[in-house]
């Protein structure tokens, strides 16, 4: 699809997003959780994918791609939305993002002025809904109910936050800043999805205005044509088609940072099933996470075949040390090989050779560890929103002789 195309690619679109041709496709999958039935839909730009709601549209990654490679296709990344007012014009010839707040010289640049006059940088990085998973939580929790497909890993391509800003200059005293999409609310009442962060973060290095993932332009239902990415933090801070940057001078009082994607300000993020922390705090790092991904759960093994176990690993930004891998539900465990390391906020591929020595149900668990020792619970931990699922995986298999 050429950029002059793309700008009217949600115009066409339109009825895939709301009311769903595609809804009618003959395929669909069960997740492994209740009422857990979706349909499989193809919108435009990407594959059939899980669906779990048209307004606003969110598509789940079906988990077998994450067995295909470390990089997750542009065509099957999830896509998260939080209003329905999608942008349905962006022509990437007359798009224009502002910096503006409490800089000595307010900047509105091209895509072309953005890729002119920065340096350019890329990274490699996890995209992690905060509710990824949230369907395994018991006691249920409300929410998108979904499974462990609201992830993926790109190779984001842009230029930095902190360059941008620095053009511009922060005036003494800025405090935090804050970032806007083109998307909108529907209605009157519904508060703009606008996100903040710190302005020492702002000004690390690592957050990237990205306008190109996987070495080709940002599909448009993933922020075409500009999007913030906070590597390391869930995706609720990585902004779609990103138009407005302002920095502030206080604490950004939104909706979305003041209400909403608050965890409990607990360690581990967590409080008892079914109660209500005293306080919270705005979401912000991944914890430590792994999958296998090369056996599906009810598979059938044979016994005394070699197999040659595969899934990945990642965390916040701290870097994956360890994976371990146990073959009989968690009562001994082998360490497993970690593959190409394509940065610290990457997906790392690791790989372990195991031979099934006894017939019958059998668990498999994989368990992994960073460089800061922070590996992951046994027992899954629980808050109220559902979010930063992190326990120890298990595959069911059958053993046959």
């Amino acid at each position: 699809m050429t950029p002059i195309e793309r700008r009217h690619f949600l115009a066409g679109a339109g009825l895939s997003l709301v009311a769903g041709p595609a809804l009618a496709a003959a395929k669909s999958v069960v997740m492994p959780f209740d009422n857990g039935e979706r349909p499989l839909v193809a919108l435009p730009q990407k594959r059939p994918m899980i669906l779990l709601s048209t307004r606003p549209p969110q598509l789940e990654t079906p988990f077998a791609v994450f067995n295909q490679g470390t990089l997750t296709p542009n065509d099957a990344f999830f896509v998260r939305y939080h209003l329905s007012g999608l942008p349905t014009l962006i022509d990437p010839a007359t798009f224009r993002l502002t910096i503006g707040g409490q800089v000595e010289k307010p900047l509105e640049l091209s895509l072309a002025a953005l890729k002119r006059d920065f340096p350019v940088h890329e990274v490699v990085a996890v995209n992690q809904c905060s509710g990824n998973s949230r369907g395994f939580f018991e006691p249920r929790v409300p929410g998108g109910q979904l499974g462990n497909g609201a992830m993926g890993n790109a190779r984001w391509r842009g230029v930095r936050l902190k360059d941008v800003l620095e053009k511009a200059g922060l005036q003494a005293g800025a405090r935090q800043v804050s970032f806007n999409g083109l998307d909108t609310p529907v209605l009157e009442k519904t508060p703009d999805f606008v996100k903040s962060i710190d302005v020492d973060h702002a000004l690390d290095g690592e957050i990237l205005l990205a306008f190109e993932m996987n070495g080709e332009p940002l599909p448009m239902l993933n922020g075409f044509p500009l999007r913030l990415v906070v590597p390391g933090y869930y995706g609720t801070y990585w902004v779609k088609h990103l138009h407005e940057i302002t920095v502030l001078e206080e604490a950004f009082g939104g909706f979305w940072m003041n209400t909403a994607y608050r965890i409990p300000d607990t360690a581990g993020g967590c409080v008892a099933p079914g109660t209500t922390p005293k306080s919270t705090v705005p979401i912000n790092r991944f914890n430590v996470r792994s999958f296998i991904t090369s056996v599906t759960d009810g598979a059938t093994l044979r016994r005394g075949t070699a197999q040659l176990v595969r899934g990945i690993a990642f965390d916040g930004g701290h870097g994956i040390s360890e994976v371990l891998f146990s073959g009989d539900g968690g009562r001994s465990w082998q360490a497993a090989q970690l593959g190409q390391d394509l940065g610290r906020y990457s997906f790392r591929e690791w790989t372990v050779a195991f031979t099934p020595q006894q017939t019958g149900a059998a668990e498999w668990k994989v368990k992994a560890t960073n460089r800061l020792g922070q590996s992951q619970p046994s027992e899954a931990l629980w808050n109220p929103a559902g979010y930063m699922r992190n326990v120890i995986e298990t595959v069911r298999v059958q053993v046959a002789g």
